[in-house]
């Protein structure tokens, strides 16, 4: 018990500290990750302590605050299926929001991070209060206080007074800085598949004006839902994800800021979607923009299967069309995405001549399961090898492939639920 209290007090005085000394805090070792039920065990940070990172940035899903229900196909209440007429998750009140944030900000592991590393953060859906919610949703308000609170935002910052959680950091001396940008994309966001607004009026301004700010030789931008990859292009109708992609004109004009801003090495990190991948697009910004996922501290679609058919979620990984995903020899398994708990872990090499990014997915263990080597003499505005729109190995839009590609996950699973239909009919 002391050495808890100890590793809080500690905490509190190195977040001050690093609140004042962002200037001069030269930036190595970033880590992040996103989708930790505070209900769950969270073995994964001895492995993310061992990483070391300097920041540890939170994606959303930070905890799981709303309630979700179970699976109900028949009765007056169906929460699934065709005939659903109840959803399946409800919102809790606001102090059980907050014993959920108390349970997860005295997780063991994570009171050690916190005494050594500066911890920022945004949010998504389960922390913001429900499941798939935007800006209709009546406790973000009060919710945005809970999780400041759990983030140790200083009472005075203007996060606490603004409408939303966006927010900037920079690190480093001049000429080594480290620009952090962390979106919201919750408290603004219209409907889904309306294709309105994501980011909302008041938070664009915003964030044109931190692209078009002082320059920084590295930029990264936090967003809780993926930015690159949209796999809801070739999941439909079987299933849809939230992304950047399910709102394309806001994806146009999040990739046209970037491009007219001429900023020098920028690059996504993201979350949400419960597995780890690597994505990049390379006709956008004049250079390749990347997407580093890691999904999720606990949640992994691999554990919805007992472990001897786990082989079923890789192979329907791989079969699953992605003209956007980084495919190497870094790759872990042959999809190049990886369903278990997993972190992000970025290394830069400030000392190579280029400067040197180690941009990775790491295992329970700190293994790398999916990585990039991104020399920042690649990702420079002013270096334009790859024009935009220029046809190039990952300009093609999942929803631009042929149609007999893109669903052909549907056409698989249909297939089968047909044969084994008829096999049925057969053998009555």
């Amino acid at each position: 018990m002391e050495r808890l209290v100890a590793a809080v007090l500690a905490a509190g005085v190195l977040q001050v500290l690093l609140a004042t000394a962002d200037d001069h805090y030269l930036l190595s070792r970033i880590a992040f990750g996103s989708c930790a039920n505070q209900s769950a065990p969270q073995p994964i940070w001895d492995a993310i302590n061992k990483f070391d990172p300097q920041v540890f940035i939170w994606l959303g899903d930070n905890i799981y605050g709303d309630i979700r229900r179970p699976f109900i196909f028949l009765g007056k209440e169906r929460t699934i299926g065709p005939w659903q007429n109840a959803p399946r998750f409800i919102p809790s009140s606001s102090s059980e929001m907050l014993s959920r944030y108390n349970s997860a900000k005295n997780v063991p592991g994570y009171l050690r991070l916190r005494a050594k590393a500066k911890v920022v953060g945004t949010w998504d859906d389960h922390d913001y209060g429900l499941n798939d919610a935007g800006k209709e949703f009546s406790a973000k308000t009060t919710n945005q206080r809970l999780l400041l609170d759990f983030l140790d935002e200083p009472q005075d910052s203007p996060r606490r007074k603004q409408a939303g959680v966006y927010t900037s950091y920079t690190f480093g001396p001049p000429g080594k800085q480290v620009k952090i940008i962390l979106l919201d994309t919750r408290y603004h966001r219209d409907p889904l598949s309306s294709d309105g607004s994501v980011l909302g009026d008041s938070q664009w301004s915003w964030l044109g004006k931190e692209l078009r700010g002082p320059p920084s030789a590295i930029t990264i931008i936090g967003s809780s839902i993926q930015v690159i990859s949209n796999l809801s292009g070739t999941t439909g109708p079987l299933f849809y994800m939230e992304s950047w992609g399910r709102f394309p004109k806001e994806r146009d004009r999040l990739f046209k800021l970037i491009n007219d801003s001429k900023r020098d090495g920028v690059f996504f990190i993201s979350g949400d979607v419960h597995f780890g991948e690597i994505t990049r697009y390379d006709c956008a910004a004049g250079y390749p923009l990347y997407d580093i996922t890691s999904s999720g501290l606990t949640q992994a679609v691999e554990k919805v299967l007992p472990s001897p058919l786990r082989f079923i979620v890789r192979f329907l990984a791989w079969f699953t069309p992605s003209t956007m995903r980084v495919k190497n020899q870094n790759c872990r398994y042959r999809s190049c995405t990886y369903g278990e708990p997993n972190f992000g872990a970025i290394q830069i090499d400030w000392d190579a001549s280029p400067v040197n990014l180690k941009i990775q997915v790491r295992d329970i263990n700190g293994l790398p399961v999916t990585g990039v080597d991104i020399s920042l003499s690649e990702l420079q505005a002013w270096n334009r090898t790859i024009k935009a729109g220029q046809d190039q190995r990952h300009c093609t839009l999942e929803v631009k492939l042929p149609w007999i590609v893109r669903y052909r996950l549907a056409i698989l699973v249909y297939s089968v639920l047909a044969c084994k239909q008829f096999l049925m009919l057969l053998v009555s």
